[in-house]
């Protein structure tokens, strides 16, 4: 099976199962000397893991990251960066009823018409389990553009259903109005739009006990990137997010900026402005 490894300059290369012992994550292009420590992943991880809330999967897993290989003494080496996520919480009986069948929106029939195999026990290979490890890189990931580029990097929950989020300043959205409300407590379901956010909780939990799902849409705000990022034609920087973004699994579209929204507007109306700072233009 290829496809498992994306990036160029810094590569990501994961491997691993649903149900099988864990997954892991091999970084290649990690500069030497960036703070790393398992306290770091765990920010994240925590972020992502399972069965924080009833709006989410309850699969209960610890995610403890396990660096293998390329840090010493806190710092990156410059080595390949392997860092290892165990499945503790796996319940394989679950899926014995389904080793025959295949369920629709899920990779079942792909894998079986592909490889004429496939690990049934909640979808194996193409399970989200396997984006832990990529929550792994994306800390590594981060610090660096951080280093680099003083970059901020912002991500919330704008639709479940037909219920939208209102969010007129999308730069000015801050994690904490993400994780937490006023008062301290959770945001389950990571929308800036209180208002909204508790519209969507009440959908899914409708969907959930008639046995059903709904689909949702999320945006992500990256400011303090530098311009001249990627290639022109087929290496776009666009180009390689929306394929990065299209292997997540159930992402069904990609939209930058105001996406097909543009499609309604005058040229004059959807171009971007060009700024001046000083003797810089942005």
């Amino acid at each position: 099976m290829a496809g498992n490894s994306f990036g160029q300059a810094f590569r990501i290369t994961t491997a691993g199962e649903s149900h099988g012992p864990g997954n892991v994550v091999i970084l290649d292009g990690v500069p030497p000397g960036i703070e790393l420590s398992v306290d770091d992943l765990m920010v994240d991880l925590n972020r992502r893991r399972p069965g924080q809330s009833h709006i989410v999967t309850q699969r209960d897993e610890s995610d403890e990251p396990e660096i293998l290989s390329g840090v010493f003494e806190g710092r990156t080496t410059g080595t390949s960066l392997a860092i290892l996520i165990r499945n503790r919480d796996q319940r394989s009986k679950d899926y014995s009823d389904i080793k025959e069948k295949y369920r629709p929106g899920h990779a079942d029939y792909s894998f079986d018409a592909k490889y004429g195999f496939r690990d049934y026990r909640g979808g194996g290979r193409s399970s989200a389990r396997e984006t832990t490890v990529r929550v792994a890189a994306g800390v590594v990931a981060k610090k660096l553009l951080a280093q680099e580029c003083n970059a901020r990097i912002v991500g919330y929950v704008t639709q479940v259903g037909a219920i939208r989020a209102e969010i007129p300043h999308p730069e000015e959205v801050t994690l904490e109005s993400v994780e937490h409300r006023p008062d301290g407590t959770p945001n389950i379901v990571r929308c800036p739009d209180l208002a909204a956010a508790d519209r969507m909780i009440e959908l899914i939990e409708e969907c959930r006990k008639a046995g059903d799902s709904i689909g949702g849409a999320a945006e992500i705000v990256a400011s303090g990137i530098p311009p001249g990022l990627g290639e022109p034609v087929f290496d776009k920087i666009k180009a390689d997010l929306a394929k990065a973004l299209f292997t997540l699994p159930a992402v069904l579209g990609v939209e930058y900026g105001i996406g097909f929204g543009c499609v309604t507007m005058r040229g004059s109306e959807h171009n971007d402005l060009f700024t001046a700072e000083g003797d810089k233009t942005g």
